[in-house]
């Protein structure tokens, strides 16, 4: 655990001490006539009104409400008070998560909107405050726009599928913070091995002309302090490296962050003027570094061989909602028991407090957009201007090892001829790429790749030897398509190439336990008993482990979701079989892979 760590803070890698969380009860309204904005529900809310616990959206059971049926607008409104000491610099309010357009009114005053479902979303409102009794509302619409990210709501009245219960509205924390006049809006770390520094880009608000203003950095590891280092402010970005090698009588170096030891250190940001304090940050980094070499994906200079397994992050009474911090946490450590080191998040931006509780357990992460379901100009221009939000927001976690904006052709259904739908992932790639090229970038994670840094396939063969002899000798035949594999689909987009990249099954697996609804699913046929699942489970894990050019795979899923019952967890994300036989099979050794990957 880091020193900045305070349970339920929404955003722990930026921790200030003076917040005030926002969920519980809020008066809440459905618009269905779309007469609020009209009738000025933001100046006075109808007193006919219900309640709803956020940050569950209405159609979950712990908001209250539970009614599933679509409502394409609704509000939100509560009181804040707010004391005179707060109103000398600047209130913010934070949407961890709002799905899909929000606007904010602040005492009748429009105060601001945004667009997207899963980015987190800052204003400030000072200016729209008074000491005392405020009112807050809110208004979100979501539409079944297949336009918009949407990842796995459903776009129909009902679940078919893999897609469920759409989420509309606050899904995530609203919190608010007071903060200085001029104060931190934001930080970007970056950890550089080679070189054993890390650099730091500070975004300040509120600074002007002052004269004998300062950014302090404080670097500790278990308490001791490692490097310090203060830099003159003279605009609203500051850069700054500091070398982490210790003194010659502290002779082990980097600490570096592995799955297996995940060191971290502590780092204290503040502002100050002269000798006065301004604002003060706690913040943590880990010192790693991933990259592709030869065909292989290494991690600190070591080949990384990734256990990872499919999470799309649902709760049966809170859908994409997790339930409390502890639901996180619980994940995280039975996903580790079933001997997995890592995780595709699938379709969803998850909540910052798992990604800081996977930066603190060492649990790999994939992170994938939640995707569209058509090419459009629209479509192109909600996905582009949210997914490059989210990198910029998230790309401090060392836990993050991968960026995956695109699955298997989702929003881009011609890519495999369509040379528009084909350059829009390009250039989807290289503005990833453009922020952050410290991490590996895949495009179109499953089969039709186009540039990416990785090759991944999906395949839910349940026969283990049919698998092996599918991909035992044909990697080549794979990389121009000659070997297609789940539902026909050819690895390669025309006119792309295979180009050594290194090779991971990144979905495979699915197998359903036999539940008697109607509806429920899984992949291939489905297993009676615990013997015939352990029996399959292997064949087919063993088989992907045996291919020496492999360098990993991504077994689905977690836990069951709603009418999808292939989940390592049910619904309640309890273990359907004890989690030490499957994580037998999972960390045994098998063969030796050649560390070339050829």
């Amino acid at each position: 655990m880091t020193k900045s760590y305070m349970k339920d803070y929404p955003r722990p890698q930026m921790v200030r001490s003076n917040w005030e969380n926002l969920n519980g009860s809020w008066d809440f309204l459905f618009d269905d006539e779309n007469a609020g904005e009209k009738n000025g529900w933001f100046k006075a809310f109808p007193e006919e009104h219900r309640a709803i616990c956020v940050p569950f959206s209405y159609e979950t059971k712990l908001s209250g409400i539970g009614e599933t049926e679509h409502h394409e607008m609704v509000w939100y409104h509560r009181k804040l008070s707010i004391k005179a000491e707060a109103l000398k610099g600047h209130v913010l309010i934070h949407f961890e998560g709002s799905d899909f357009e929000t606007r904010l009114w602040v005492n009748g005053s429009f105060a601001g909107s945004h667009r997207g479902g899963y980015a987190r979303f800052s204003f400030d409102i000072t200016g729209f405050l008074k000491e005392g009794d405020n009112d807050i509302t809110v208004k979100a619409e979501d539409s079944m726009s297949i336009a918009q990210p949407r990842g796995k709501q459903r776009w129909a009245k009902d679940n078919y599928g893999c897609w469920y219960v759409q989420t509309t509205g606050i899904w995530k924390t609203v919190w608010m913070e007071a903060v200085p006049g001029i104060y931190l809006d934001n930080v970007r770390i970056m950890p550089c091995m080679k070189d054993g520094t890390v650099s730091f880009e500070y975004y300040l608000a509120g600074a002007g002309k002052e004269e004998d203003l300062w950014i302090d950095s404080l670097i500790e590891y278990e308490g001791t302090r490692i490097a310090s280092s203060s830099k003159g402010v003279s605009r609203t970005l500051v850069k700054d490296t500091v070398s982490l090698y210790l003194p010659e009588e502290m002779p082990w170096g980097i600490h570096t962050w592995t799955p297996e030891q995940p060191e971290l250190y502590d780092l204290t940001i503040r502002i100050r003027k002269g000798t006065e304090i301004l604002d003060e940050v706690r913040s943590y980094f880990g010192m790693r570094e991933i990259r592709i070499e030869e065909g292989n994906i290494l991690l600190n200079g070591t080949p990384l061989y990734e256990r990872l397994i499919l999470d799309q992050g649902y709760w049966k009474d809170s859908h994409l909602t997790p339930p409390d911090e502890q639901a996180l946490i619980d994940d995280i450590d039975k996903i580790h028991a079933l001997g997995f080191n890592g995780l595709r998040k699938h379709m969803k931006i998850e909540d910052e407090r798992f990604l800081y509780w996977c930066d603190v357990k060492g649990m790999l992460v994939w992170s994938e957009m939640a995707a569209a379901y058509e090419y459009s100009d629209d479509a192109v221009v909600e996905f582009t201007r949210e997914w490059l939000e989210i990198v910029r927001q998230n790309l401090n976690h060392p836990c993050i090892i991968t960026w995956t904006p695109f699955n298997e052709s989702w929003g881009v259904p011609k890519i495999k001829t369509d040379t528009k739908q084909q350059e829009f992932t390009e250039a989807i790639y290289y503005l990833t790429r453009s922020i952050d090229d410290s991490r590996p970038v895949i495009t179109n994670d499953g089969w039709e790749h186009t540039i990416s840094d990785i090759l991944t396939l999906h395949d839910y063969e349940e026969y283990g030897d049919v698998f092996y002899d599918r991909y035992a000798e044909h990697l080549e035949e794979i990389g121009t398509g000659e070997i297609y594999h789940c539902k026909d689909r050819s690895a390669m987009a025309e006119g792309y190439d295979y180009a050594g990249q290194p090779v991971i099954i990144s979905e495979y697996g699915g197998i359903a336990f036999a539940g008697g609804k109607e509806g429920e699913w899984g992949y291939g046929n489905t297993v009676r008993d615990e013997k015939e699942f352990l029996e399959r489970f292997d064949r087919i894990t063993t088989a992907i482990k045996r291919l020496p050019y492999v360098s990993g795979y991504c077994y689905t899923q977690v836990s069951d979701v709603q009418q999808e019952i292939n989940g390592l967890l049910d619904e309640n994300h309890e273990f359907k079989i004890a989690p030490e036989k499957i994580r037998e099979i999972n960390c045994r050794e098998v063969g030796i892979r050649r560390i070339n990957g050829r």
